[in-house]
């Protein structure tokens, strides 16, 4: 069995994608799945469907949709700098574990 370990990125964060076809370009995390290590990103790595007619779609034909990147190819943008930067990991005032950006030490939200 897997073990499903903690991440650098989660659900809403600011992303840049650093290697492959959508080099550059920014967008907010969708949806991440921990099993496979990929991530969706908004409007990054667009591809295209051939949809069957049904019920909620009765014209069908192909459409547009965000394909997962894995999540070694982004890197999460500091607020502060709109650069991209590694994050840590360390514990805040209270003990809680919180992420933070290594170049800046801005505690990620």
């Amino acid at each position: 069995m897997k073990m499903i370990t903690k991440l650098h990125i989660k659900k809403g964060d600011q992303v840049r994608v650093t290697t492959g076809n959508a080099k550059g370009e920014e967008g907010r995390i969708v949806s991440v799945d921990r099993k496979k290590y990929r991530a969706v990103v908004e409007g990054v790595n667009m591809v295209s469907r051939h949809v069957k007619p049904s019920a909620s779609n009765p014209q069908g034909g192909i459409v547009k949709k965000e394909a997962s990147i894995h999540i070694s190819n982004l890197a999460l943008l500091d607020p502060k700098t709109k650069a991209p930067s590694k994050v840590g990991r360390k514990a805040d005032k209270e003990g809680n574990m919180v992420r933070y950006f290594k170049k800046s030490g801005e505690v990620a939200k």
